[in-house]
């Protein structure tokens, strides 16, 4: 899947993280968007692989190369461009982006080697000296009434937007399992009879025109343009149908 992205996946530096649930969900979203190198700095909850990998399932390769350091500057120590999550306004003047710009700025910047996306501490964020050892501040837009974000929300929004800055919604969508022919012109005047003689039998024509309302429902099934398996299922209904009334009794026998 890589060879399909550009350039390379940053690193994600959490920081004093505090309830596993949270750092388990965004391990969950780190291997979602591609993010395969997590750094932890002095965690403050206990680092359970068992109970992670039971909120974040099958992301034991992420949680095998996951590192505990006891600074930031020795998490940071190979990074040469880090960005940080905050949603603190700072009274000095810095650099903020809003994600998708500082996406395609860290992907860019990831010519260079490697950069990070800096976010913790759920309680109060990050602090000014962690702050000051950041690139660029990127500042997610939110209700201005309410702007704080749990930190896996945050950090999901964000990467999301770097695995679209890589190409991530280039990758193909994977094609149906079973693949149809299209439907063909007996194929579809089959279901328009068999659906005729269905509605014939259950009245509901009545006082309306028949001709128009098989228009009608031809016009619905052009519009839906369906494949020929879909088509022989909805002949099967009406089908079924007559079937039914005749079982029933309420109908002349099959011709």
């Amino acid at each position: 899947m890589s060879e399909l992205l550009r350039g390379e996946a940053p690193v994600l530096v959490l920081i004093a993280v505090q309830d596993l649930v949270n750092l388990a969900s965004c391990i969950r979203i780190a291997k979602n968007f591609g993010i395969d190198t997590v750094r932890l700095v002095k965690p403050e909850c206990e680092i359970d692989h068992y109970r992670i990998t039971g909120v974040a399932h099958n992301t034991e390769d992420v949680l095998d190369r996951m590192t505990i350091h006891d600074s930031l500057d020795e998490a940071l120590a190979d990074v040469v461009y880090v960005q940080a999550l905050t949603g603190r306004e700072r009274t000095a003047k810095r650099t903020v982006l809003r994600p998708r710009a500082a996406a395609t700025e860290l992907i860019a910047r990831g010519g260079a080697g490697r950069t990070a996306i800096l976010a913790g501490r759920e309680d109060k964020g990050l602090n000014n000296e962690e702050i000051d050892r950041c690139d660029v501040l990127v500042t997610i837009s939110a209700n201005p009434a309410y702007t704080s974000l749990n930190l896996a929300q945050s950090v999901a929004v964000y990467a999301h937007e770097v695995w679209v800055a890589r190409g991530g919604d280039e990758i193909p969508i994977k094609p149906p399992r079973h693949a149809a022919d299209p439907a063909t012109h007996a194929q579809l005047e089959a279901l328009f009879a068999d659906w005729e003689a269905a509605l014939q039998a259950i009245q509901f024509f009545k006082k309306r025109h028949p001709e128009k309302v098989m228009r009608s429902f031809r016009e619905l099934i052009y519009r839906a343009a369906p494949d020929g398996r879909e088509v022989s299922l909805i002949r099967a209904v009406g089908l079924e149908i007559g079937h039914f009334i005749r079982r029933q009794g309420l109908g002349p026998p099959a011709s």
